[in-house]
């Protein structure tokens, strides 16, 4: 039954497939996936591998598969155990609400590589549904329907996710800073030239740069906003 779920499904709930006759296993898949953790911190999701797993144990790739059926299992089983479980949230939606998103954003601060981890489809493993389970609790207490508040949860996990993922790329771009002041004194009169009237404010006010200054509870505040509306509306 289990060959019949999706890759990581059956695992990442405990539940161990049949004991083959043989040796008793000299790994477990609480030791694999600790070891590809430990390589996608150190080197990013392209280092997380049942090759480069099965050599760091010293075995070949092949016994991998007693543990794990596929590098996809592989993943979905790392992705839910580094994710980790969400912290408890406060009362009442709003706070519960950017206290989720700040928390998630963290994560994803500590452990970049998981936003390389492809998207599958709707969570189905004990700590994404976590995750999600108690943002869906705090809306509850909402008059949003069911499909509502899950529409409103998609909404927070995709700021969540986009805000940490500009924050990584910036972070590791090493170009000179946009309003630095060389880069300024050339676009200035090339943007009066050719007609950029407001990004010739911007520039001119010292508003137009490449940091990401108070964008996080700038998007996050105006997406509960919007929320707050529906809210109402309900």
């Amino acid at each position: 039954m289990n060959a019949e779920l999706p890759p990581g499904l059956a695992l990442a709930w405990g539940v161990q497939p049949a004991q083959r006759r043989g040796p008793k296993p000299g790994l477990s898949v609480e030791q694999i996936v600790a070891t590809g953790i430990e390589f996608g911190d150190r080197a990013g999701f392209e280092a997380i591998s049942l090759q480069k797993i099965a050599a760091q144990f010293g075995v070949t790739t092949n016994a991998m598969y007693r543990y794990v059926r596929s590098k996809d299992e592989l993943i979905v089983l790392v992705h839910d155990k580094a994710l980790g479980a969400p912290p408890e949230l406060p009362a009442g939606w709003r706070a519960a609400g950017t206290a989720w998103v700040h928390a998630l954003v963290d994560r994803y601060g500590e452990r970049p590589w998981l936003l390389d981890v492809p998207i599958r489809g709707a969570p189905i493993t004990p700590n994404v549904m976590r995750w999600a389970e108690v943002m869906l609790q705090a809306f509850a207490e909402t008059p949003l329907s069911q499909h509502d508040a899950l529409g409103c949860l998609m909404l927070l996990d995709g700021f969540a996710r986009n805000y940490a993922n500009l924050a990584r790329q910036l972070g590791a771009n090493n170009d000179v800073p946009v309003q630095a002041e060389q880069v300024g004194a050339f676009l200035v009169p090339r943007l009066i030239e050719g007609n950029y009237p407001m990004l010739v404010s911007l520039y001119t006010n010292a508003e137009y740069n490449d940091g990401l200054d108070d964008d996080l509870e700038f998007g996050l505040t105006r997406t509960l906003d919007g929320i707050e509306v529906l809210i109402k509306a309900a």
